[in-house]
């Protein structure tokens, strides 16, 4: 059956936010907190599952292989990132039939050259907006319900004028979301809001070019909902160095002014209750 929970809320005009998950412990942690929409980000994913950079180094099938794991794990609707489709318009074509059997509700493709590089470090470069438009086409003939996001990563080498001529040749492509990447302001983040009927979204990455706002000045710029790709991670990474350095120079392995998830709780999450009712059940 059909995921349909972010098209309802697409269809409500409610603006909302969407974690992103960087392993399948965030992934378990964000259907316990309550989202119902996460989002697979290909820079984290990347760096948690083979501790590489996000630069075009992950094949199609190393990254299908970790939004398939991904939705298996969480209960909620899946936005999943799919870098450049992965080549041309037969990746693409490939990509998103693969995307859509894992159970990906929306899937991201973004107009760089292939490799491509993650949206908030230099030296990107962009293809023709002729290419990357043919590339929409064949993803919204391909598809049979996921939605398809169009994102620019032209702010850098092109300029604001170029992202907006870029994103309306992709909603006329067949896009159902638009997705500027890298706005450096938030005049305009404003600017590439009004100028579409589709809904757009933000992309909150800590550390990156954009600025982080707040959900209600979100809301008034006009974006239908933003992504946090990297606050799970960023946020992770550095409670693990403290209580790593804790230990390392003080032998301290539980700390007490660090937070500790309680390990019988996680044994529920992660799916031990079943594994003792079966034990149960089948011990002799």
């Amino acid at each position: 059956m059909t995921d349909t929970r972010l098209r309802d809320k697409l269809a409500a005009g409610d603006f909302f936010v969407v974690p992103g998950v960087h392993d399948m412990i965030a992934a378990v942690i964000a259907d316990k907190v309550g989202f119902d929409i996460v989002y697979g980000t290909g820079y984290w994913l990347t760096a948690s599952a083979w501790g590489l950079p996000d630069a075009g180094l992950v094949t199609y099938t190393q990254m299908l292989d970790r939004m398939a794991t991904l939705k298996r794990t969480s209960k909620a609707a899946l936005i999943a990132d799919a870098d450049t489709g992965f080549g041309g318009l037969l990746n693409v074509h490939h990509t998103v039939k693969g995307y859509e059997a894992a159970g990906v509700s929306a899937i991201q493709i973004e107009d760089q050259e292939f490799p491509k590089k993650c949206g908030h470090t230099p030296n990107r470069r962009v293809i023709p907006v002729e290419e990357m438009a043919e590339k929409i086409k064949v993803a919204a003939d391909t598809r049979e319900d996921m939605l398809i996001i169009a994102r620019s990563d032209a702010r850098q080498s092109e300029g604001m004028d170029a992202v907006l001529r870029r994103l309306e040749a992709y909603a006329e492509a067949g896009a159902d979301i638009l997705f500027p990447e890298a706005m450096e302001s938030e005049e305009e983040m404003r600017k590439v809001c009004a100028a579409f009927d589709l809904p757009v979204m933000a992309n909150m990455a800590n550390g990156g070019s954009t600025p982080i706002l707040k959900a209600d000045v979100l809301t008034d710029i006009g974006y239908a909902f933003a992504i946090y790709p990297a606050l799970s991670s960023l946020i992770a990474a550095s409670a693990m160095e403290t209580a790593f350095v804790k230990l390392r120079d003080e032998g301290d392995g539980e700390p007490a002014d660090m937070p500790m998830f309680d390990f019988r709780t996680f044994c529920e999450m992660i799916g031990f209750r079943e594994v003792w009712d079966f034990e149960r059940k089948w011990s002799k």
